[in-house]
């Protein structure tokens, strides 16, 4: 073994470290997508608990080893290319820590998987109002760490909105703490949402407490296919309206064939309520796209589920070809238009854009894909008021671009507090924004 699994497999027992070239195909390929070179890590390390975890960042800190943190690697591809000598999974901290049924909030291990949450939430009549990529496999800390929500943002907010509280261990081993496990909690700094879409580079979250929510009587989702200019007046419709949703996405005509829900662009709806509301909300946004010459349809039950389901999976799962995937954000009074311009730059892709805040994903392949293509695309967004930040695609493409993009001012504030946090620069190294 390596001196670096030879020292930490006295902290964490043998059984919890695998030398690279031992790590499970799917983990190993998802780690290597993550690398700035082929310069493997030594090992990945899987503490059992919170002071073992302490105990292994302490020795990297004294021994000045960079670590890159991860849960179950569902998201370790996302962010700038990192050089590190070992990897730290949280995946083995994956306990109910408490679930205050009559207060509405659940604590929990950061390495539990969401699919988990939601099964135990749910013998309970709640959820947790997350809708985050990969729900089989993404862990609760991997979904702070990377901000990592979806079409439920409309109604219930981002991640750092429903985050109360978390402990965490900071670069130097030590364990720390912040906020609470009640929904009114004002003690100490708001480091939740410091933390949260900071994809680990301040500190490795060890356990997370969230708010949940009562299980709605019922859901239905609309439908609606055609011309952009019909969808954009639908929505500007459905705004003005007394509907309350609470989801409304904008999908490109890619997306919209590969689900084979119609042709042209669509608008996806979901009311949830008492069943009454559901089904007289859904008849009314259904006959106004009617009017407009929109093709619609209502979908409730197990094809609600499956709809949604398949609108999360990755663009082509049978294709042999890698996927480039983007996170975009536009001004929400611009998203038609904006989802207009990137369907003509690259024709097949697949874009969805949250109506509500104009945030979305950008999928296609990547033989479609060039650094001058993704770069034309940025500045569209950025032309809204917006951005474009690469999360997944080829070593050799992000060897070729900057991933993030970042135009705003406060690059200078966010070194400080990467330096505050993280002095030796151990902590995922080069992943954030302008390489923290």
């Amino acid at each position: 073994m390596t001196k670096i699994a030879q020292e930490l497999g006295s902290i964490v027992g043998s059984d919890a470290v695998d030398q690279w070239e031992n790590i499970e195909d799917r983990r190993r390929v998802e780690i290597a997508r993550s690398l700035k070179a082929e310069t493997f890590p030594s090992c990945i390390v899987y503490p059992h608990t919170e002071a073992e975890l302490s105990e292994v960042i302490a020795c990297a800190y004294q021994n000045k080893w960079r670590v890159l943190a991860c849960g179950n690697c569902s998201k370790i591809s996302w962010g700038g290319l990192v050089e590190v000598d070992l990897v730290v999974s949280t995946q083995r901290l994956n306990q109910l820590i408490q679930h205050a049924v009559g207060d509405l909030t659940v604590t929990l291990e950061s390495g539990t998987k969401f699919a988990d949450v939601q099964d135990i939430l749910g013998t309970a009549g709640q959820f947790l109002a997350l809708d985050p990529t990969a729900p089989e496999l993404a862990t609760m800390g991997g979904i702070v760490a990377t901000a990592d929500t979806g079409s439920l943002r409309q109604r219930y907010g981002g991640v750092r909105d429903q985050l109360l509280g978390m402990s965490f261990v900071r670069a130097d081993g030590q364990i720390a703490k912040a906020g609470g496990r009640v929904v009114k909690n004002v003690a100490g700094y708001d480091l939740m949402k410091l933390f949260t879409g900071s994809y680990g580079t301040l500190g490795i979250i060890t356990s997370v407490t969230f708010r949940v929510y009562p299980l709605p009587e019922a859901s239905g989702t609309v439908v609606l296919t055609g011309t952009a200019d019909a969808i954009a007046q639908a929505l500007t419709n459905l705004r003005s309206s007394a509907l309350v949703s609470i989801a409304a996405d904008l999908l490109s005509s890619g997306l919209v064939a590969c689900l084979g829900i119609g042709q042209g662009f669509g608008l996806l709806t979901r009311f949830q309520s008492i069943p009454e509301s559901v089904n007289q909300q859904s008849a009314a946004l259904l006959q106004l796209g009617q009017q407009l010459g929109l093709q619609g349809a209502i979908y409730s039950a197990g094809d609600e589920v499956n709809l949604w389901q398949k609108l999360g999976e990755p663009i082509s799962a049978s294709s042999t070809e890698p996927v480039i995937t983007c996170k975009i954000g536009v001004l929400p009074s611009a998203a038609v238009a904006t989802l207009t311009e990137l369907n003509k730059i690259v024709p097949q892709s697949e874009i969805l854009i949250h109506s509500g805040s104009g945030l979305g994903l950008l999928r296609f392949e990547a033989n479609a894909a060039t650094p001058q293509r993704i770069l034309e695309m940025r500045s569209l967004c950025q032309s809204q008021s917006g951005f474009l930040t690469l999360l997944e695609a080829p070593v050799s493409l992000k060897q070729q671009i900057d991933v993030w993009g970042y135009n705003g001012n406060s690059l200078n504030l966010m070194r400080s507090i990467k330096q505050q946090f993280d002095s030796k620069n151990i902590l995922n190294p080069n992943r954030f924004v302008g390489e923290i």
